[in-house]
């Protein structure tokens, strides 16, 4: 029972610091691929943002008037509004547009 007891204590911390990873890799990934648009905010008031009219997540119908799938199929097709690419897609792991789309939720206030 001690031994169940030792090894089961270590798998609990090793848990906990993977769920704190990926929570903390949807900001690194937003950082790597988004803010340059979207800003470190989320306001997209970046230069390339008001240049493609990037959306404010941090305007609660903003984040209202798209569901998570909306933005997973964003992140991997792209987007474009009038024929225009305002966003090119990116190859980034189905876990990473996850947290990443995490991420950006906590903008809304």
């Amino acid at each position: 029972m001690k031994k169940l007891t030792l090894l089961a204590i270590p798998a609990a911390f090793a848990l906990a610091f993977t769920t704190n990873a990926l929570a903390a890799d949807g900001k690194a990934v937003y950082a790597d691929n988004c803010a340059k648009c979207h800003g470190d905010d989320g306001k997209g008031q970046t230069t390339m943002g008001k240049r493609i009219g990037a959306r404010d997540y941090t305007d609660a119908a903003v984040q209202a008037s798209f569901t998570d799938a909306d933005g997973i199929k964003a992140v991997k097709e792209g987007f474009t509004k009038d024929g225009k690419t305002l966003m090119k897609p990116f190859t980034l792991s189905d876990d990473d547009i996850k947290a990443v789309i995490t991420y950006m939720r906590t903008f809304k206030k």
